[in-house]
């Protein structure tokens, strides 16, 4: 009997060390073992553009800033931002106080010099017929020479008086001319079709037009705008007059959903940064050693959707190609060679390696000309990893 149960206890260390052994070999394997991760991406067809991007801003195509000739009392408004006005339509009207007074003196004095010229028209008659009369009695001896030059220098200092008068005459209307004018000023009409985006007058404001024009208003067409854009002088040799371009706004979306996109075509490159305080395109010159360059394109604003002085992400297409193989660029290995680049597929179980050529790139992928085909797998890394790291709790 004694030798029975040392046998059976033999036999329950070896299994309790088999187990042990089992249950080390399952630790190990599940925490301490390592393996090759492989990640791969496919190659997919899609859409790619070489584009360069760059902050603008909007503006009207056309505009007007309106302001007063004339100083005096605003006395009415007739329009609020935002009311659309015909070419002709009244703006604002002054106080014509000032102007009407002034006119009125001025058609005084033009009846007074009127008044003036008849008299000494009537005079200068009546002189010529003296000096008619005394010529013939001094051809007949009847009276002295010296009577006849009398006369005869009386009739032109008459003449002479009567030429003044006409050219204080055409002073006179020339400066009641002036003042009609800007009588007529007080009275300001819109000088284009357009949409009042801005109003800086308030009735009963006073204003002083000696020295400088007030602007009252900014009248503007905004069926056509202008997007002014920053151009970093790194990316200027990419940005050609002609090219096509196009942007999107912060906040205006298609009905997908999605920022919706307004397309040009890059109409001019101002030859020189804006300079500090320009402000034709609401751009200026920072303090920064950064320069950028002006690139001006324009766009139909039929649904008045743009606005002036939004803010648009701009984009100025280089190149762009459609339904073509795209693979990421960090995958693809230079070769040294232009376009040529080497990749690595993953076939079966296998990796190889692929030379390929590509054209249009972005930041991100690059369009495949050669070397692979839609649905390969491209490694885009391989990692080692413990079995702990594998486990989800």
């Amino acid at each position: 009997m004694l030798k029975q149960h040392r046998v059976s206890s033999a036999v329950r260390w070896l299994f309790f060390a088999c187990s042990l052994s089992g249950i080390a070999f399952l630790l190990w394997h599940a925490f301490f073992r390592t393996e090759q991760v492989i990640e791969t991406a496919p190659v997919e067809r899609g859409r790619i553009e070489q584009a360069v991007t760059a902050p603008g801003t909007l503006q009207p195509h056309r505009y007007v800033d309106v302001g007063a000739q004339v100083s005096g009392q605003i006395r009415h408004i007739a329009v609020a931002a935002g009311d659309v006005v015909r070419q002709g339509d009244l703006l604002v009207e002054i106080d014509p106080a000032i102007q009407q007074a002034t006119v009125a003196a001025d058609r005084a004095a033009l009846a007074s010099l009127q008044a003036q010229l008849l008299e000494q028209e009537a005079s200068r008659d009546l002189l010529r017929q003296k000096a008619d009369r005394q010529k013939v009695l001094v051809e007949r001896d009847a009276v002295s020479r010296e009577s006849f030059q009398t006369a005869a220098a009386d009739l032109r200092m008459v003449q002479a008086r009567i030429a003044s008068l006409k050219a204080q005459i055409d002073g006179a209307r020339s400066t009641l001319s002036g003042n009609e004018a800007l009588l007529g000023y007080t009275r300001i009409f819109a000088p284009m079709d357009g949409t009042v985006i801005s109003l800086e007058a308030r009735e009963g404001q006073t204003l002083n037009a000696t020295y400088q024009t007030p602007n009252l208003l900014r009248l503007a067409d905004l069926s056509q705008m202008t997007v002014w854009t920053e151009v970093s002088e790194a990316d200027m040799g990419k940005v050609k007059a002609g090219m096509p371009v196009y942007f999107t706004t912060l906040g205006l979306q298609d009905v997908g959903g999605k920022p919706r996109r307004w397309n040009g075509t890059v109409r001019q490159i101002l030859p020189a940064p804006p300079s500090a305080g320009s402000g034709e395109g609401g751009l200026h010159a920072s303090n920064s050693k950064v320069v950028n360059y002006t690139a001006l394109f324009d766009v139909a604003n039929d649904d008045a959707a743009l606005l002036p002085q939004m803010s648009a992400r701009v984009f100025f297409v280089a190149a762009e190609a459609d339904d073509v193989l795209l693979a990421p660029l960090a995958v693809l290995k230079p070769t040294g060679e232009a376009d040529s680049y080497t990749a690595q597929v993953m076939e079966g179980e296998q990796i190889t390696e692929r030379n390929v050529r590509i054209g249009v790139r972005d930041r991100l992928n690059a369009a495949v000309l050669e070397g692979l085909r839609e649905g390969d797998l491209l490694v885009t890394d391989i990692t080692e990893q413990r079995g702990s790291r594998r486990l989800r709790w």
